[in-house]
């Protein structure tokens, strides 16, 4: 269900939002907020901490006053229409912007070319054709400002209408749209299953972006990946259906005009109930798998990594619900900076290494992350605000815990940088 108001955008979390039992697959907090007019975003400086340090803000279970405006949730003017880059039909080199830097090269791919699909821009990478000043790329390389980028002739996939679709694929475009939390003509936030990848891997054959394939308009135009989540994090998802809003919404992100709030259990009551992780990361590659470790400033491939994080409530003091806003976006970050701080997502296969703790009876051993909200600016103007409610093995957990999922989320006034 999604609403149009024409007032600033209320925030959501609140007690009422959302009961634990019985929770809907689409969620009713879903909304697109016209602002009024005169009104702006007001951002928020703040000195660097340390790991860990307490920031100020509204204790848990303190309600907020009805009618105060949400921090994310004004933008006074009406963006302006971007023009997506057009598809390059002969080999081009282009310079890596500022706002660019630090980005992987499959992602800087398709921010600069929303129509292009996933496994276009694998193939292109794999056999070699995109190149970083001279030298071969690899799709998960960091590129710099000022990197010089080759770029073959590109094309975007035949177009395959639904009217011409399979049963299985029909089946499947019926599985993605029972997934939908919110959309428009421009704009799709799904409600993704924990366990289901996001995109294509090694051995992997089902996944939201193949999927995505069954949903192309009579153009031809597919809807596209704006955002990503972790195999077994559950919750919103953010899909483009145009090429506009595949440019304007990777925009935001990039100039971290999104706002994601995420609800966790970690092990332990992690103090103070209130703090900002502030580490550098870098990807340690082994044979059976890669992580985040937490690195130096200067080391190779070392990115910095904010996470502000707020308990909610807790549970005999041996688990704790968490509400966790990242402000930089690296693999793994809200994974890797609760184990750094010694209190590990519950159920994390790669992450959770606590000896000799024993997971309580009745809670499943999986993954117990939510991608809880997501605030963007919509490309047509206003903001798009939509809630997740909790996957069924969170659900559970929460219940059998005797968590309260409409408590007050404290970390809406966490600051934004």
């Amino acid at each position: 269900m999604s609403r149009r108001v024409r007032r600033p955008l209320a925030k959501s979390g609140g007690r009422g939002s959302e009961r634990v039992k019985g929770a809907s697959a689409r969620s009713d907090s879903a909304k697109v907020a016209r602002p009024e007019k005169g009104t702006s975003r007001k951002g928020r400086g703040v000195a660097e901490r340390s790991s860990g340090e307490r920031w100020q803000g509204t204790r848990p279970g303190r309600p907020q006053r009805a009618g105060t405006p949400a921090d994310t949730a004004c933008f006074a003017e009406k963006p302006t229409k971007p023009e997506p880059a057009l598809l390059p039909t002969k080999v081009q080199t282009v310079a890596v912007t500022a706002d660019e830097a630090n980005m992987r090269v499959d992602r800087f791919l398709e921010a600069r070319f929303p129509g292009l699909s996933f496994s276009h821009i694998q193939r292109i990478v794999r056999k070699g054709e995109l190149r970083v000043n001279g030298k071969r790329a690899d799709s998960k390389d960091r590129i710099g400002e000022g990197d010089k980028v080759r770029i073959p002739p590109l094309k975007l996939d035949t177009p395959k209408t639904t009217a011409h679709l399979s049963e299985a694929e029909a089946k499947t475009r019926d599985e993605l749209q029972k997934m939908v939390l919110f959309e428009d003509a421009d704009v799709m936030v799904l409600n993704k299953p924990a366990g289901l990848a996001v995109q294509g891997g090694s051995g992997l054959s089902r996944h939201i972006d193949g999927m995505l394939e069954t949903m192309r308009d009579a153009k031809g135009q597919r809807p596209r990946l704006v955002h990503r989540l972790d195999r077994e994090t559950a919750g919103c998802l953010l899909v483009a259906k145009t090429r506009f809003a595949a440019t304007a919404l990777t925009g935001a992100f990039r100039q971290r005009s999104a706002r994601k709030i995420y609800w966790a259990l970690v092990a332990g009551v992690p103090k103070p109930k209130q703090g900002r992780i502030s580490t550098y990361l870098a990807k340690e590659e082994n044979e059976e798998e890669s992580i985040m470790r937490v690195a130096s400033h200067g080391d190779e491939g070392a990115s910095h990594a904010v996470t502000y994080y707020a308990v909610v409530e807790t549970s005999a003091q041996k688990l704790a619900w968490v509400s966790l806003k990242p402000v930089t976006g690296r693999t793994h970050q809200l994974r890797a900076h609760m184990a750094h701080i010694n209190h590990a997502i519950v159920g994390d296969p790669k992450y959770f290494n606590k000896e000799n703790w024993q997971l309580p009876g009745g809670l499943q051993k999986r993954l117990h992350l939510l991608a809880r909200r997501i605030v963007i600016p919509h490309p047509r103007g206003g903001v798009i605000d939509v809630t997740a409610p909790l996957p069924p093995h969170m659900l559970q957990s929460w219940n059998l815990l005797g968590l309260e999922a409409d408590r007050f989320d404290p970390i809406e006034h966490a600051p934004e940088e």
